[in-house]
């Protein structure tokens, strides 16, 4: 072969076919459990795995597959209601299972290195077996008492908790419901005081054709409208077809553009929070010149079946696929980050994304100005949420980036005291302000030409207001917002306190005229600010980053202010801010001068009365 590419001009490169689902999925039973036998030959499961544990919210999973008794014990597989049984009745959770544990499964099967896994799986049977049905008024409860179950069966584990049960019967716009509310409550810790991840898919489009107009049109299924799970998406990396018998037929989807089987929330208004936030492979379709689409075994991910005697390996995809891998992902951060919290596992899943270009040719055109790159991109936010992450760069591993992760406390609101010495309503109290440690001199060394990324995500869980009139009304739902804001370069530290802050300022001044930072944020804060997690991209000079030094975080209103007869005005809360730095194709070292400077510096709490 190295003499033919010397001969022929007409050759550039060798390159291996690549493995589809189909070469694993279609072979003999007997060949597919030489394969899972050399898997398990080369697979570790590291001594403090148990300490972590994917969490499935499904229809039972058959734990005496070979490739899954190593990570699931028979103790940690239940039932909502006992009488239903463990088992799988119906095969999608165990076809969960398989990619929960493994993630890429093909990858494991065809390499000859070691596999370590350091997170378990769970099981909990959410759906009852045969044709019985359960009352739509008990879906949330089901849900709470399915993960009640796993924590007293196992109550020291990090858990993160997976379910792609969803309905269409039920969603309405984005609007909460009592199920989706039930997920907000168990997630805020609002009874226990435990908060929890809570990974859960968007659902499947109705239709995969038209394409990309039925994704588009069709919405995320209840309850993935929930403000505070992590709500999952699909694309599609699979545009590669073997089999023969497939003549005419194309991907309806090409590489990096959205699962043909994704749904969105472009319906939705301004008050529903982005959904959903990231994307993970969910296979493809394809279509014949009729245009009818249909699954295809080549354009799917390896996982599991729930009758090993009959195959080991199936093919699956759609948004289940997707969230199982998510579920996968966040396992792999949680492991190596034992103590960090939920918010903070979810924050580092959505920091780390990022739109492919394929995405962004979809759902992006491009125009001129700036104010109307930002319109634009709501499309795109509203159906791919922040695009596809990154494990490399979620545990930190990237060398040219710096990123710097906070989890902090604070009161968002507190109770007046009017000049009568009586008690008032409740007003804004804390807010925090960090000085972030830029290496300045660095930065400032490197020509104008060269551009550099700052990206701020910050994230909390809301506890949801009581009863359908929390969503009359902006902050009726919340039980109250936070938000960020970055120093312009143009700022001083103090006019960007009066900037965010107006109670800074004397009775009969008027806000400094300062320059406005928006024009420096990709996603801008109109759109950003929806839900409980807001992620955005700073782009600019590295001299300005040098400049720009300074966040604020801070409370916006919520039930628990506005609500005050409820008693819940001056709780506290706590959220995750992560903030990082890239600079591309260049050789600056940003991560020293920081690390001489002993860390990140404590956010300062200052307690102030807002005029809001």
């Amino acid at each position: 072969m190295e003499e033919l590419i010397v001969e022929c001009d007409d050759i550039a490169e060798f390159r291996r076919v690549k493995d589809t689902a189909a070469f694993w999925c279609e072979l003999p039973p007997r060949e597919q459990a030489e394969w899972v036998k050399n898997l398990l030959e080369r697979l570790h499961v590291a001594p403090d795995a148990e300490n972590v544990a994917v969490c499935l919210l499904d229809t039972g999973v058959n734990y005496g597959h070979a490739l899954l008794s190593p990570v699931l014990s028979e103790a940690d597989c239940q039932a909502v209601l006992e009488e239903w049984g463990v088992a799988d009745h119906n095969g999608h959770g165990t076809l969960m299972a398989g990619v929960a544990a493994y993630g890429d499964l093909m990858k494991d099967l065809a390499s000859h290195v070691n596999v370590s896994l350091h997170h378990v799986l769970e099981s909990v049977k959410l759906l009852p077996p045969g044709k019985e049905q359960t009352s739509q008024e008990l879906w949330g409860d089901y849900t709470q008492q399915a993960v009640s179950r796993a924590e007293i069966q196992a109550s020291k584990r990090k858990r993160i908790i997976c379910m792609a049960i969803t309905a269409t019967d039920t969603r309405d716009q984005g609007r909460p419901t009592s199920w989706s509310a039930a997920v907000d409550q168990m997630v805020a810790g609002v009874t226990d005081e435990t908060r929890r991840l809570f990974i859960i898919s968007a659902g499947n489009a109705t239709q995969q054709v038209p394409y990309p107009q039925s994704q588009i049109g069709d919405s995320v299924h209840d309850p993935a409208q929930s403000w505070n799970a992590l709500t999952i998406g699909a694309y599609t990396d699979f545009d590669h077809l073997t089999d023969s018998s497939l003549v005419g037929y194309t991907p309806v989807a090409s590489a990096g553009e959205l699962s043909p089987y994704s749904t969105g929330s472009v319906a939705w208004d301004s008050r529903c929070p982005i959904k959903p936030e990231i994307l993970m492979e969910g296979g493809n379709a394809i279509k014949d010149q009729a245009g009818s689409a249909m699954d295809c075994t080549d354009l799917s991910v390896v996982t599991t079946w729930w009758k090993p005697h009959e195959t080991l390996l199936y093919p699956f995809n759609m948004t289940s696929a997707a969230t199982a891998q998510a579920a996968w992902f966040a396992a792999q951060i949680q492991a190596k980050y034992p103590s960090i919290w939920p918010e903070t596992v979810r924050a580092l899943m959505i920091h780390s994304a990022e739109w492919t270009e394929a995405l962004k040719k979809q759902f992006v055109k491009e125009k001129e100005s700036v104010r109307a790159r930002k319109t634009d991109l709501t499309s795109l936010i509203q159906i791919s949420g922040y695009g596809v992450p990154n494990l490399e760069r979620a545990l930190g591993n990237l060398q040219n980036s710096l990123t710097l992760v906070s989890e902090a406390e604070l009161q968002p609101f507190k109770q007046s005291i009017l000049s009568n010495g009586k008690k008032g309503g409740y007003v804004s109290n804390e807010m925090h302000m960090y000085n972030l440690p830029w290496p300045g001199d660095e930065l400032r060394q490197l020509p104008d030409a060269v551009k550099v990324r700052m990206r701020v995500t910050l994230s909390y869980f809301i506890e949801p207001g009581p009863g359908e009139i929390g969503w009359e009304h902006r902050y009726r739902y919340p039980s109250f917002g936070l938000r960020f804001d970055v120093k312009s370069p143009s700022e001083s530290p103090e006019e960007f306190l009066k900037r965010i802050n107006k109670a800074a300022r004397m009775e009969d001044e008027k806000s400094p005229g300062t320059q406005s930072v928006s024009d420096y944020w990709r996603v801008g804060s109109t759109l950003r600010n929806r839900g409980s997690i807001h992620s955005d991209i700073w782009e600019g000079t590295a001299e300005e980053l040098a400049d720009s030094g300074h966040i604020a975080i801070y409370p916006v209103g919520g039930w628990w202010k506005e609500r005050h007869h409820l008693g819940k005005g001056e709780k506290k809360t706590r959220y995750s801010l992560i903030v990082s730095i890239l600079t591309e194709g260049t050789e600056v070292d940003i991560y020293s001068p920081v690390a001489i400077k002993f860390g990140v510096k404590v956010p300062v709490p200052i307690t102030v009365d807002f005029n809001r």
